[in-house]
């Protein structure tokens, strides 16, 4: 018969809790809406629920802060509902309340939550219980710049779509600048087809366009650029090439912008100083190659660190997660927390002692970890000790589990140079399959060594 001991698990003293203790009573819950907002301050003197309806409008803000600090409020929190609490966080925090911005995932098996009164007063319940976790916003000057970049990317994306939209036009007819070239936004693609809206139909005038380092020769290019050139398609492409270049234009103004800022917040004692040269002359070249030259200079001088020493990662994967978390990572207690955040931590659900079926490694991802993953797809060619990770990981997995790996390692050597100031050394692919396989031997050693067996190393074949 079983019988359950008490060894290890203590005494009772005294009764047990019948109610949840309140650790901070002057504290608010808003529910955020699109036209109203709910919100529900602390208890009244006679017990009574304390909760007012205030609109959306900017008067209506300013009268709920008003509000909070007449009743004496210290903390408030409130969900991260779409966009519509922005303008609430910005007005409270600036008025001086701390702000506790929750994710909608810690309430979702909160019972009864049916009305936004309700909703309301289950913050406000829960927040004074100190059971709400609030979810991390850098600085007011850091939202300023990942605004910035966040629209930055929503102009790339809509760029894509008007590159594909040139090459559907074209496909309809029959001109295959893409098979001809590997780019067709490049500098030669683009010539061509700003021939072809110009009215050029000869192939081989077209072809001349060719720049120089093409591996094709004009003859080979010329192959495909015989179209139908019926009128509607041509109407198409010449719409798709000037929405791309003012996408363009819009683009280019946003970089200067986010330049600007980034001068902006630069230390002053840095913004002056005289940026390193990076120590892989090939990534040097790349950098150079791509255009992103000034714009690493600039964040060296914003972070005080080069991101891009660290092997995948280049000026604008480096730009995407300093305009999202900015320099100071202090709010992370450690990488393990920060790798966590990032959704880079392996999901392990374990019920009743067993694995059950975990999700797909990334599911609810964020846009630095999105950057990470490109920095590690792009290393899996290359000859240093971070390319030997991915590869031997993908290896004994497979590819997609290397990605996520060698993501987070990329997060965890950020994480270290942000917080730490350590400057990241490549020691090389063969120095790290060196080290795998003494690693290797030491674990068969100690294996054989356990089960009473010296392990010898057998001599080498002449």
């Amino acid at each position: 018969m079983y019988k359950r001991g008490n060894k290890g698990r203590g005494k009772a003293k005294g009764p047990s809790p019948q109610s949840l203790p309140v650790i901070r009573p002057k504290v608010a819950g808003i529910d955020i809406g699109s036209r109203e907002h709910w919100v529900c301050g602390p208890g009244l003197p006679d017990g009574g629920v304390n909760v007012r309806v205030f609109f959306t409008t900017t008067p209506g803000l300013n009268q709920l802060a008003d509000w909070l600090i007449e009743q004496g409020v210290e903390s408030v929190a409130m969900e991260s509902t779409y966009i519509y609490w922005i303008p609430v966080y910005e007005l409270l925090e600036s008025r001086g309340l701390e702000v506790v911005l929750v994710n909608a995932r810690q309430l979702r098996n909160v019972p009864g939550r049916k009305t936004d009164m309700q909703d309301c007063q289950w913050l406000q319940l829960l927040h004074s219980c100190g059971l709400l976790r609030g979810s991390f916003r850098p600085g007011e000057s850091i939202c300023r710049l990942r605004s910035l970049h966040r629209q930055r990317r929503n102009l790339i994306e809509q760029r894509s779509q008007a590159v594909q939209w040139i090459q559907k036009s074209l496909d309809q007819m029959n001109v295959q600048v893409h098979r001809a070239l590997a780019d067709i936004t490049g500098k030669t693609g683009m010539r061509m087809v700003r021939a072809i809206v110009d009215g050029e139909r000869d192939p081989l005038k077209l072809a001349a366009f060719r720049d120089r380092r093409c591996k094709k020769s004009e003859e080979e290019i010329a192959e495909h650029l015989t179209g139908t050139w019926r009128d509607e398609h041509l109407f198409t492409l010449a719409s798709a090439l000037r929405l791309y270049d003012v996408l363009q234009a819009e683009l280019e103004r946003f970089d200067q912008r986010i330049l600007e800022v980034l001068i902006e917040l630069q230390p002053p004692q840095r913004r002056h100083e005289t940026v390193p040269v990076h120590p892989n002359p090939q990534k040097r070249y790349y950098i150079k190659n791509l255009g992103e030259h000034e714009l690493r200079n600039e964040l060296w001088r914003f972070a005080g660190c080069d991101l891009t020493r660290i092997d995948g990662i280049r000026p604008g994967i480096a730009a995407i997660v300093l305009t999202e978390i900015g320099t100071d990572l202090s709010d992370f207690p450690d990488e393990k927390n920060f790798v966590s955040w990032l959704h880079l931590a392996p999901h392990r659900p374990i019920s009743g002692g067993k694995l059950l079926d975990k999700r797909p490694n990334g599911a609810g991802s964020n846009r630095i970890a999105g950057a990470l993953r490109m920095a590690a797809l792009s290393l899996s060619h290359s000859k240093t000790a971070l390319g030997a990770y991915y590869r031997r990981t993908a290896r004994r997995k497979d590819g997609r589990t290397a990605v996520f790996a060698t993501a987070r390692k990329l997060a965890q050597l950020v994480f270290r140079m942000l917080r730490y100031g350590q400057d990241y050394i490549d020691i090389g692919e063969k120095a790290f399959e060196d080290r795998f396989r003494q690693n290797h031997i030491t674990g068969l050693r100690r294996a054989a060594e356990a089960l009473g067996y010296t392990l010898t190393p057998q001599a080498s074949a002449m």
